[in-house]
């Protein structure tokens, strides 16, 4: 009876754990295994409070459900794993009522756990994709306000500077040129959002532009105490993108890195691979060939707070940050149906993740992508 039911728990989707009147786990599944991977995996024979910690989420609520004698369900707990970031999943916890396993009669408790991930990462993908739709509105719109008037604030202060005599009167002049220029540029920027500007693909070896920002980030200044690792895969067959777009993306995201580490020095990771676990879905529901690169540094880390406003137009950290790097690199990556994935532990560093499919899906067509 317990091979019969080891099989048909291995066969499913869900993670399974069965635990006797003692909390000890008489029966589990491999989706189990997995989703509990923390500092040790159920074990047979043990008390899930000793194998996971009482303080682990899932001992809690067993707690609570013996307490209270009714089964419990809970949506989106944030389960702890050893090897991999935390993953939230759904989490239900029944009573056992005459049932047999092991030897052991009554007072066990069968416990479904359902990785959510996928959910969560479709939600923030479809909310992303309405932010940037908005972008694009008030792109427009600023656009509209802003550039006429900034032409006209720009043709009188340069008369004026003609006009004047004095020294201050060119100087004053010359600042509103100087002002103006660079809010247009800014402007500039967030129409990237309105334009919709095509991709030129051609068949890129993504290490090119990878080598081309390094080259170029190592001839600025205040880099030179951080030491740069590449971990390329050489067998990465070559993808359809726009070279001079994936470059922008990659100065961006790399600039980022070394500036977090400019002043107590630190080690750049570049590494790329082909993803299984992260691979990308297309309209059809297929999961398609996907490239990651990842950008780790040895930085300080991203607070909590700012994680959640990563990428949001005109947020920034930096003293002399436009706020619209990470917004124009994001928008960049999702015109090519890929997606960045930010994951920071602070003191620790930050690892920021572009994940590109082979072939990009045209615009057009590309809906909200998820994960596997």
């Amino acid at each position: 009876m317990k091979s019969d039911l080891q099989g048909i728990f291995d066969a499913l989707l869900e993670g399974v754990v069965i635990l006797d009147e003692d909390g000890r786990v008489e029966l589990t599944n491999g989706e189990a295994l997995r989703l509990l991977d923390g500092p040790g995996a159920p074990e047979i024979g043990k008390p899930l409070r000793e194998i996971l910690g009482a303080d682990h989420p899932l001992c809690q609520i067993v707690d609570r459900v013996r307490r209270s004698g009714r089964p419990a369900i809970h949506d989106e707990v944030e389960i702890p794993r050893r090897l991999a970031p935390s993953v939230p999943v759904e989490v239900s916890v029944s009573l056992l009522g005459d049932a047999h396993f092991g030897g052991s009669e009554g007072g066990g408790l069968a416990i479904a756990i359902r990785d959510r991930s996928a959910a969560r990462t479709l939600r923030e993908e479809i909310s992303e994709h309405e932010r940037h739709e908005s972008y694009g509105h008030i792109a427009a719109g600023i656009a509209h306000e802003v550039k006429n008037p900034l032409g006209g604030i720009r043709g009188a202060a340069e008369l004026l500077g003609l006009s004047t005599v004095d020294e201050r009167g060119q100087k004053a002049a010359k600042l509103i040129v100087n002002e103006v220029d660079r809010i247009s540029g800014l402007v500039d920027e967030l129409m990237v959002f309105a334009r919709g500007d095509e991709l030129e693909l051609e068949s890129v070896n993504i290490h090119r532009p990878l080598d081309s920002l390094l080259d170029l980030l190592m001839l600025e200044k205040g880099y030179e105490g951080i030491e740069v690792q590449r971990i390329y895969d050489p067998s990465l067959p070559e993808l359809d993108a726009d070279p001079a777009r994936l470059q922008q993306v990659f100065l961006n995201l790399a600039r980022n890195a070394m500036q977090e580490m400019e002043e107590s020095g630190g080690r750049l990771t570049l590494s790329t691979r082909m993803t299984l676990e992260h691979r990308l879905v297309g309209p059809d529901g297929r999961p398609r060939p996907t490239i990651e690169v990842c950008f780790a540094d040895t930085g300080a880390g991203i607070p909590d707070a700012q994680m959640r406003r990563l990428a949001t137009p005109f947020f920034t950290t930096k003293r002399k940050g436009t706020g619209l790097g990470l917004s124009v690199a994001r928008h960049w990556v999702r015109r090519h149906a890929g997606r960045i994935r930010f994951d920071s532990v602070q003191g620790e560093g930050t690892r920021v993740s572009v994940d590109l499919p082979l072939h990009p899906t045209p615009p057009s067509q590309t809906a909200p992508e998820e994960l596997l």
